[in-house]
């Protein structure tokens, strides 16, 4: 999927101005008025127009930086990245009509006349649209060709879980200003989940301009570090220290997890580091079936100081080869 940046020569930084200078220089080279026939040139012109009706709206931006293209695209469809989309003005600075622009974006259609008067119609991504004489612009294109109103903007809210909260899944309730007014929205957030995951309320934004349907509302997760187990996908390991007499002849310990206290076997001459699995005491996956393993990090711990009898004892194992 192509970068829009990319397609219009910019930087993610670019300003406002400079998109719309880098969009009337691309439209200019590979408009269909200038490239008759060139199928390589027209689909171009089709990429570069998406990209600057998406870049050139300050919330359609912002959303695209957020989710990337491909998030992006999975949010927008069509009819959203090209909804207010006025190229009328632009074009007419060209001294270009619109008519066969809207034929290259949406698929061409044919002429009919009625009662002395011609109408040409497009059949766009969202059904047929019909005009006389001049042309269409953007705007009338969708408030009279089947895309209706404008939809509202999406809102975005962070939230913060715990570890525990992400491996049951928790209902939240947040609060946000929506159209006016403080809202009681109930969030549920299933388990798994992991930072950086975001999750949708359909209908839940801002209400859209002259009574046009709602937008989205997103929370957007983060899970907070846990102060005994590091998280890694859907697994989760721990440290444990033991002596170097119990990592020697093995041992017994016991081990938290997030579904409790564990016994786990260490098998004699367990060497630093070795990690142990514990099979599904990990984080349920989110999407699929079961859960994560947990890993118990064994840490040889070496003692800093030592009793007269202890390094007497040292000393003799030093003796046998240990």
């Amino acid at each position: 999927m192509k970068d829009y940046y990319t397609l219009l020569g910019v930087s993610k930084n670019a300003t406002a101005d400079e998109i719309k200078k880098a969009y009337r220089q691309m439209a200019l080279k590979y408009h269909p008025d200038r490239n008759k026939g060139d199928k390589e040139a027209e689909e171009r012109f089709k990429e570069i127009n998406e990209a600057y009706a998406v870049l050139s709206d300050q919330e359609k931006r912002r959303q695209y930086d957020m989710f990337g293209a491909e998030g992006f695209r999975k949010r927008y469809s069509q009819e959203d990245i090209f909804r207010g989309f006025d190229i009328g003005d632009i074009f007419k600075d060209f001294g270009f009509g619109t008519s066969d622009i809207f034929s290259v974006l949406f698929g061409g259609g044919g002429g009919r006349r009625g009662k002395g008067v011609r109408y040409t119609t497009f059949t766009g991504p969202f059904g047929q649209y019909a005009t006389g004489g001049g042309g269409p612009d953007y705007a009338d294109y969708f408030s009279q060709g089947g895309a209706g109103r404008s939809k509202g903007r999406d809102m975005v809210s962070d939230i913060t879980i715990t570890l525990e909260e992400a491996a049951m899944g928790v209902e939240k309730l947040i609060s946000l200003q929506r159209n006016g007014k403080i809202e009681k929205i109930s969030v549920k957030i299933p388990p798994g989940i992991d930072t950086g995951k975001k999750l949708r309320v359909a209908g839940k934004g801002e209400q859209g301009p002259g009574g046009g349907p709602p937008g989205d509302f997103y929370v957007r997760v983060s899970v907070q570090n846990h102060l005994l187990f590091r998280r890694e996908g859907d697994d989760i390991t721990i440290d444990r220290e033991i002596r170097f007499s119990e990592a020697a002849l093995g041992t017994t310990i016991e081990v938290p997890t997030l579904n409790g206290v564990k016994k786990v076997k260490v098998p004699a001459g367990t060497s630093g580091n070795t990690k142990l699995r514990l099979k599904g005491e990990g984080m349920p996956r989110l999407k699929g079936k079961g859960k994560g393993d947990a890993y118990v990090r064994i840490v040889i711990s070496i003692p800093k100081t030592l009793t007269a009898k202890q390094k007497e004892l040292v000393e003799g194992l030093t003796k046998e080869g240990l």
